[in-house]
């Protein structure tokens, strides 16, 4: 008797434990109370979802972290997170009340719609944890009102949440600067021996670059990256691929004391050149009366690139409600670049330029190019030494991107089918079919658009490197 009286105390007790666990798991499941400010509900939903347990520096390991085997994975999926993504930035943003970074939002919004994070094996054991219908709805509420009040460009109805904005005309240009500074930007005294401007490798008749795999510098020395496109530069938040100039004024500073490509020793030496141009220098006194200094000569060269932004492509009218600017297909393109995660990455006006991200994030692109790695293939990491941004790069915009071929920072995809069947596959781990590769550039077309009321063309052959035993030495 005493025996069956146990065992029915210890059958309540266990009854009572899975009643306990039961309800907390649906208590668990049960979205931030509306009572909270947006931010606050999100930033509930992240911790809830166990986000920082991988994707920060310092991230705090679970109990089970020592056990063996189990404690192996759980290591590694926290180095592996952190590696991808690093979610600190965004947390901070929102418990102290600031913009955050517009890829942070996207990232953050497209898995949890997705339910892909968090993983079934940290959810199995975190009870509750997982993204829900309920959850995914007030992170896209959340991404949409962010997006009307970050871009304020009156996007209305469905595409009023959109990752992706239109381009705006450029303003709040001084004229009389930019006029100086679109000479500048064609002069070739700027280079050691008046052969090379910054239109060279940036040429506004192509797209803004060259479409060689790697420009010619003074003499037909070769750089080492892709020169991108000098269209819509002004939205990308710092410049260059390692992102070693934040400014447009200091990206401009950087070509004409480059040995290989403009060569010129110093300043002074251009200065000095141009002070002997009797009618350039009283055109610049005019504009500038403390007169031709560096920081005059980049302030207008910036000035002048604030004028290169390309609005009202297809795809920004489509945007603005437009439903005739897009075929059926170029929609479907667009679909499937939100569903291969290309516009987690590729966001707001410019398509890019606002974060540096992984090459190589789901599978090894470098091993897999085969070629020997050059000191330019480690992107950031050349400017902080910091061995998580080995390989990141500041994200290209996409603007006019059927313009610019050869692509990446190394100039190693001709075509744009390439490019994106390679992303695909490397940054999202997925071999998309070459029908959906081909759907998906048909949307990327659609993002050429216009300066000074004329739409951007390329009389270059597209495809083709131009000058391809030069541009395919290793550097």
């Amino acid at each position: 008797m005493k025996r069956l009286f146990t065992l029915k105390r210890l059958s309540i007790a266990l009854l009572v434990v899975v009643l306990a666990l039961v309800v907390g798991y649906f208590v668990s499941l049960t979205p931030p109370s509306e009572e909270l400010a947006p931010n606050a509900r999100v930033a509930a939903i992240i911790e809830e979802g166990g986000c920082m347990s991988c994707h920060s520096r310092d991230a705090e390991k679970p109990f089970y972290a020592s056990f063996p085997v189990a404690g192996d994975m759980v290591m590694k999926d926290i180095e592996e997170g952190y590696r991808a993504y690093d979610i600190e930035p965004l947390v901070k943003a929102l418990a102290e009340g600031e913009m955050p970074n517009p890829v942070d939002v996207a990232k953050v919004e497209k898995v949890i719609a997705d339910g892909t994070m968090p993983q079934a094996k940290y959810y199995l054991v975190h009870w509750g944890s997982q993204s829900t219908d309920a959850k995914a709805e007030i992170v896209a509420a959340w991404a949409a009102d962010y997006r009307a009040e970050y871009y304020a460009d009156g996007l209305e109805g469905d595409r009023r949440g959109e990752p992706v904005r239109p381009i705006a005309e450029s303003k709040d240009v001084i004229k009389a600067k930019a006029d100086l500074g679109f000479k500048l930007f064609h002069d070739t005294r700027l280079s050691v021996d008046n052969t090379i401007s910054c239109a060279t490798c940036h040429n506004l008749s192509t797209g803004g670059v060259d479409n060689h795999r790697y420009s010619h510098g003074v003499e037909d020395q070769l750089g080492g990256v892709n020169a991108p496109t000098v269209y819509n530069s002004a939205y990308n938040f710092v410049q260059f691929w390692d992102g070693r100039a934040k400014t447009l004024a200091e990206q401009a500073a950087g070509p004409p004391l480059n040995p290989v490509e403009m060569a010129s020793k110093s300043f002074d030496e251009i200065i000095a050149k141009l002070d002997a141009d009797e009618a350039f220098k009283a055109e610049f006194v005019a504009v500038y009366p403390d007169g031709i200094t560096e920081a005059n000569l980049t302030n207008a060269i910036e000035e002048f690139e604030r004028t290169l932004n390309t609005p009202n492509s297809r795809f920004d009218k489509w945007l603005r409600g437009d439903n005739e600017a897009l075929t059926a297909e170029e929609v479907a393109g667009y679909e499937l670049f939100k569903k291969y995660s290309c516009a987690t990455c590729h966001v707001g006006a410019n398509l890019g330029g606002e974060s540096y991200e992984l090459m190589g994030l789901r599978r090894h692109y470098f091993e897999a190019r085969g070629e020997t790695l050059t000191e330019e293939d480690n992107g950031r990491f050349k400017q902080t030494q910091d061995e998580r941004d080995r390989h990141r790069f500041k994200v290209p915009g996409l603007r006019n991107v059927e313009l610019t071929w050869p692509y990446y920072h190394d100039g190693t995809r001709a075509t744009m089918e390439e490019a994106v069947a390679d992303m695909a596959r490397y940054q999202s781990d997925v071999d998309i079919t070459d029908e959906e590769a081909a759907t998906i550039v048909s949307f990327l077309r659609t993002l050429t658009g216009e300066h000074n009321g004329v739409k951007l063309s390329n009389p270059n052959e597209y495809g083709v490197t131009l000058d391809p035993d030069h541009d395919h030495h290793d550097h």
